[in-house]
C-alpha cells in the first residue's frame, strides 16, 4: 500500500497550485489526501476533506464564516479544526507526510496542524513567509520551510519550478528512510552553550559509554524550547540540564530566552534530572550597539561582532536561581542540583572576564535556601568545565536512572501549538 501525503491549503484561492503538487506527488507513486481549509468561496476541485468538515472540527460553521464579516473568527476556527483533523488522520495511519502551500494566513493554519505531528514525520511548508522568521510557525517541530520567492498565486516560470520542488521535497523525504538502529537506547537530553562545551562533551562521552543515547541542545532559546518539547512529548528518559543559561536571558531581557518555564518540562514529566547553574553568568545580546542603555555601564564581553554577553549581577543571579529552585521543587521525579563553586562557565573562572564570586554566591545561596527538604545539593569545588564536575553529574544521573528502572520513551503525543 503506497504511503500517503496529506496536502493542506485553501482550495478557493490556491486550488490550481495545490492540484499541480498533488499530480506531481502522485506521479512519484504516492497516494494523496487533500484537505481544504478555504473559507472565501468554492474549491477549484473536490477535496477529500472539505472546509466545512474542518470548520466543524474547530467548533464553527462554514456558512457563517463565509459571510465575510468574520475573517478573524474564520482564521481561528480553521486553525483549531485543521490540527484535529490532521492528528486524527495520523493516529488512524492515514498520514505519512504533510505538505502545505500558502501565504501568511495559510502558513499559520497549516503549521498549526503540522505541530501536532511527532518529530520525524515529513512536514514541508511552501510559504511566502519562508524567508523570514519562521520560529512562531515552527514551534519546536521539524517543519521544513521553503520560500515561495513569488506569491503562491498562479503559474509562471519561477513558481512552476518552486511548486515542483516542494512536491519533490516531501516525496523525497518519504523515499529515504533512516537505517534502523541496531538497538534502542534510553535517550538523555543535555543542554550546552559555548562556555560549557567542554563539560557537556565529556558528559556525553561518558553517558554514551554507559549505553545511553544523548541529544545535546544548544541553549539558544529555540534549543531549550525544543528540548523541553521533546521531554513533554515523552521521548526523553532523563535530563542532564547543565546549561539553563536561557533563564539569564529571561531575567535580563536578553535575546535567547526560552521563557519562564524553561526546566519545568522535566519536572512535570517526572524523569530523572540533574540541574546545574551553567552559564547563568551571562545574558546574550546582539552587536554591542544593541545592548540596552541600562546595561551600558556593566561588565560586557564581545563574544564576536554579533554577540555581546552581559555579566549577571548578584540580584539577577538570585532571580535566576529562584527559577531553578521552582523547577526542582516542582519535580515529580528524582532531581539533584550540582553547584560548581569554581565557576559556572569558561568565562567565570579565576583570571577570566566574568569571574565574580559574589554573584555566584548569590546564586548558590538562593538554591541552598530555597530547595525543599530531600532534594540533594552536591557542591563541587571545581569549575563546571573541569572533568570532575561532569563526571559527578553523570554518576548522579546514572544512579537515578538505575533506581528508577527502565523507562521506554513514548512515541510523542505532540501538543498543538507548542
Amino acid at each position: 500500500m503506497p504511503k500517503t501525503v496529506v496536502i493542506v491549503g485553501a482550495l478557493d484561492t490556491k486550488g490550481r497550485e495545490l492540484e499541480y503538487a498533488k499530480r506531481l506527488i502522485g506521479e512519484r507513486g504516492f497516494a494523496t489526501l487533500v484537505i481544504d481549509f478555504g473559507v472565501m468561496g468554492a474549491p477549484t476541485f473536490t477535496p477529500d476533506i472539505s472546509s466545512a468538515e474542518v470548520a466543524a472540527a474547530g467548533g464553527g460553521d462554514l456558512g457563517r464564516l463565509r459571510s465575510g464579516d468574520h475573517k478573524d473568527e474564520a482564521m481561528q476556527t480553521m486553525a483549531r479544526g485543521l490540527p484535529v483533523v490532521v492528528a486524527r488522520l495520523h493516529a488512524e495511519g492515514g498520514l505519512d507526510a504533510i505538505l502545505g502551500m500558502g501565504g501568511s494566513a495559510g502558513t499559520s493554519i497549516a503549521t498549526a496542524a503540522m505541530r501536532t505531528l511527532p518529530v520525524g514525520v515529513p512536514k514541508v511548508m511552501l510559504s511566502t513567509m519562508g524567508g523570514g522568521d519562521v520560529g512562531p510557525f515552527a514551534g519546536t517541530k521539524d517543519i521544513t520551510f521553503m520560500p515561495s520567492v513569488v506569491d503562491v498565486a498562479g503559474f509562471n516560470r519561477i513558481s512552476r519550478q518552486i511548486y515542483a520542488n516542494a512536491a519533490g521535497a516531501v516525496a523525497g523525504m518519504l523515499e529515504v528512510e533512516a537505517p534502523a538502529a541496531t538497538e534502542e537506547r534510553p535517550l538523555v537530553a543535555a543542554s550546552m552553550f559555548g562556555n560549557t562545551t567542554k563539560a557537556v562533551d565529556h558528559a556525553r562521552e561518558l553517558l554514551e559509554g554507559r549505553g545511553y543515547e544523548v541529544l545535546v541542545f544548544h541553549a539558544t532559546g529555540a534549543g531549550g524550547r525544543t528540548m523541553d518539547g521533546l521531554i513533554a512529548d515523552g521521548y526523553i528518559s532523563a535530563s542532564l540540564d547543565l546549561t539553563p543559561t536561557e533563564l539569564a536571558d529571561e531575567v535580563c531581557g536578553g535575546v535567547l530566552s526560552a521563557g519562564p518555564e524553561r526546566c519545568l518540562a522535566a519536572a512535570r514529566a517526572g524523569i530523572p534530572t540533574v540541574l546545574a547553574p551553567g552559564c547563568v553568568d551571562m545574558a546574550n545580546f546582539g552587536a554591542i550597539d544593541t545592548v540596552p542603555e541600562r546595561y551600558r555601564g556593566r561588565n560586557l564581553y564581545q563574544w564576536n561582532p554579533n554577540v555581546t554577553l552581559l555579566r549577571t549581577n548578584p540580584e539577577e543571579n538570585r532571580r535566576i536561581a529562584g527559577l531553578l529552585v521552582a523547577a526542582a521543587n516542582a519535580s515529580t521525579g528524582p532531581v539533584a542540583i550540582l553547584l560548581p563553586l569554581g565557576g559556572v562557565s569558561m568565562l567565570d573562572s579565576p583570571g577570566h572576564e566574568f569571574w565574580d564570586p559574589e554573584a555566584d554566591q548569590a546564586c548558590f545561596d538562593t538554591i541552598r535556601k530555597g530547595l525543599k527538604p530531600g532534594i540533594p545539593v552536591i557542591e563541587m569545588t571545581e569549575n563546571i568545565n573541569d572533568p570532575a564536575f561532569p563526571e559527578r553529574a553523570v554518576e548522579t544521573l546514572v544512579e537515578m536512572l538505575q533506581q528508577a528502572g527502565p523507562r521506554r520513551p513514548g512515541l510523542g503525543t505532540a501538543q498543538s501549538g507548542r
